[in-house]
């Protein structure tokens, strides 16, 4: 199962808004093969897992034990049911490392499996592998995306300085981490003057993966339009109170004064089939998802050396636990988790 975890992380960012899964089938305690799901509308890790036996391997495929990270699928989507591919091929035990929180699936893969007289052990390295796939359960169990809160803060707490000129926090291996950070999400929501001031193109420039679904807020529709979060180079999302249609790269979401603007994005994205989030806005818009407790994560960037007195607080977040702290040169890096406090 630790294997089916290894090779389902290579997934990530490619995947959504399916789960990442590993798979591997065994024979007398040997590996004779393993597979993961490697892209959206691709072949599942049960298949790919079967398909790499080796030609002289083949006939033990129906006197091996299936390992999955995740409950084989049941159902008709973009592609057949990994249950039928596993009856078909003669596997006489499946064993699994969590269930599948979708609807479509859940325990039904389990259940058709034990129906066809495969022996089914469940729960193996259970939080492990629910864990793996955060984003997916969330999605799934809360109706919402997996939310990441980011930001740099000075040593002394400011995020930003006074005036128009930006100010450069972290450094640029930290920088490559964060491009890394986003190349795993669905999606990467800023504000107005973030937008404005610090002209993002919030793209994966300084690391090899997919670039995330861009989101920012604009509710007068004022933000000029040469800004490099509108270039077309990918789909933006623009959360307005003017209007609601789709043009070319750019969707425009239309949203209201009067209801909260944050559960309006989230179910926004939850309708829009997005399971999850990072914000990387500024302290008014990640202080409005914290004051509303709805984050998952936060990932808080210090750099100690960098001291300038005057300027705009970090957001308050009360924290408890370290879920995880990175050090890179000079910047200090930690994680929280939302359960852990």
């Amino acid at each position: 199962m630790h294997r089916c975890l290894e090779l389902a992380k290579q997934g990530i960012g490619y995947v959504a808004p399916n789960p990442m899964v590993g798979a591997v089938l065994v024979h007398n305690g040997k590996i004779i093969g393993e597979g993961f799901h490697q892209q959206y509308g691709g072949p599942h890790a049960e298949v790919n897992c079967i398909n790499s036996v080796r030609e002289q391997d083949k006939e033990k495929i129906s006197n091996s034990v299936l390992y999955v990270s995740l409950e084989p699928c049941s159902h008709f989507g973009k592609t057949p049911p990994c249950t039928d591919l596993v009856i078909a091929n003669k596997i006489p035990e499946a064993v699994i490392g969590c269930r599948d929180p979708f609807k479509e699936v859940n325990e039904k893969g389990i259940e058709k499996l034990k129906a066809a007289g495969i022996r089914v052990v469940y729960g193996i390295l259970e939080d492990q592998c629910r864990q793996l796939n955060k984003r997916f359960f969330t999605f799934h169990t809360k109706h919402r995306p997996y939310i990441i809160l980011k930001w740099a803060e000075t040593g002394d707490g400011k995020i930003a300085a006074n005036g128009t000129e930006r100010l450069l926090i972290s450094n640029e291996q930290t920088n490559r981490l964060v491009h890394k950070w986003r190349s795993e999400e669905a999606s990467i929501l800023i504000g107005t003057n973030t937008a404005l001031l610090d002209d993002p193109e919030l793209t994966t420039r300084t690391w090899d993966g997919p670039s995330p679904l861009r989101l920012v807020i604009d509710m007068g529709m004022k933000l000029p339009a040469s800004l490099k979060i509108f270039n077309d180079k990918l789909r933006t999302v623009i959360f307005n109170k003017i209007k609601h249609e789709e043009k070319a790269h750019l969707i425009y979401y239309q949203v209201t004064e009067d209801v909260n603007l944050v559960h309006q994005i989230v179910n926004a994205l939850y309708q829009m089939k997005i399971q999850s989030v990072i914000v990387e806005g500024g302290a008014r818009l990640l202080q409005s998802f914290i004051d509303e407790e709805m984050w998952d994560e936060a990932r808080i960037i210090k750099n100690e050396e960098l001291i300038i007195n005057n300027g705009l607080a970090a957001p308050e977040l009360e924290i408890k636990n370290t879920d995880q702290e990175i050090k890179i040169l000079g910047d200090s890096i930690k994680i929280y988790n939302h359960e852990l406090g």
